[in-house]
């Protein structure tokens, strides 16, 4: 009988070790960081950044599900929607946000908190944008990597007229949603034109369909060139702007790669995928203890020249050989 006893109370006490399990395992997920991903476009074209961003906190020690989990957060291209983004991220109380797709997405992060830490990607000046004291220094809850995108205007509309040298007129895409990145494109591009002694008109447009008919709109004015601002929208449409400057026949300049493999005819610019690597491993150094405000901003010191020359022959281009001795990538 005592026998009895013995064991059923070892099977009782094997149960209560057995049911705490899951309960330690649920203990275990809650004290896994966890980070908040805001993005202004959509995961649809963006998984190779996403990847990057993974390799990135990879090499930092972190991988996600392991001992980091993500929260994504994507905002489909509708900018007003990102500040109540980030406040569900705040309210979640996420480890720490990575705000990336603009400047809007970081803007609507910093306006949500001002102690989650914060690691932003953005084409500006992040001092003129508000987000950091100084790029040295930040001095807040922020920190990130400025990765230029406004600030190569000139040196893509020369490279665009050194492929082109004949072009005078010049139209250019902007996305109106994203008015800061609009803004200091739009200004960059009508001080180069002056200089160049180029004419120059802009056309808008933030959704898929917008794109369909600002071509319809540029192709009467029969301009020489188009150039396309940076933009994440833009990128997710980049097989639109790839059959449409084809079917127009019109030369077009591109902030990055992914446009030119996508059947674009240039870009120039930091190599993206790149950059989301680095804030991937920014990332994981906050994770770390590390604060934003003694993180410094990291800029990109390397730009990539990408021309696809199938695109170049199709339009009925030369491409000079100085252009293509000088290009990191030459698509065939």
């Amino acid at each position: 009988m005592h026998s009895d006893q013995l064991k059923r109370r070892e099977f009782i006490t094997l149960l209560g070790g057995a049911s705490a399990w899951p309960f330690a395992a649920r203990a275990q997920r809650a004290a896994m960081p966890v980070i908040g991903y805001l993005n202004a476009a959509s995961r649809d074209g963006l998984i190779m950044r996403l990847r990057a961003f993974q390799q990135g906190l990879k090499d930092a020690g972190y991988a996600d599900g392991e001992n980091v989990a993500i929260e994504y957060r994507w905002a489909e291209s509708q900018l007003d929607r990102l500040q109540e983004l980030a406040a569900d991220l705040v309210r979640r109380r996420v480890t720490v946000i990575v705000a990336t797709g603009g400047a809007a997405s970081a803007i609507a992060a910093k306006a949500a908190t001002t102690t989650i830490p914060i690691v932003f990607m953005v084409p500006e000046d992040p001092v003129r944008l508000g987000l950091v004291a100084s790029l040295a220094r930040p001095g807040g809850n922020a920190t990130g990597l400025n990765f230029f995108s406004s600030e190569l205007v000139e040196k893509r509309l020369g490279l665009l007229r050194e492929l082109v040298p004949n072009a005078l007129r010049v139209a250019v895409l902007v996305n109106p949603t994203d008015a800061s990145n609009t803004e200091a494109t739009v200004t960059g591009v009508e001080t180069v034109a002056h200089a160049m002694a180029l004419q120059v008109q802009f056309f808008r447009a933030s959704t898929g369909g917008e794109i369909h008919a600002a071509f319809e709109r540029l192709a009467p004015e029969r301009p020489d060139v188009l150039f396309v601002g940076g933009d994440p929208f833009f990128l997710v449409r980049r097989v639109q702007f790839a059959t449409l400057a084809a079917l127009h026949r019109l030369p077009a300049s591109f902030s990055n790669r992914d446009h030119v493999e996508a059947g674009g005819l240039m870009s120039y610019g930091t190599n993206i995928n790149d950059v989301f690597r680095q804030a991937g491993i920014y990332t994981g150094r906050v994770l770390k203890g590390e604060k934003p405000a003694d993180l410094p901003v990291v800029q990109p010191t390397k730009f990539e020249l990408v021309i696809n020359l199938p695109t170049g022959m199709a339009l009925g281009l030369t491409v000079p050989p100085t252009l293509l001795a000088r290009a990191d990538e030459v698509i065939e």
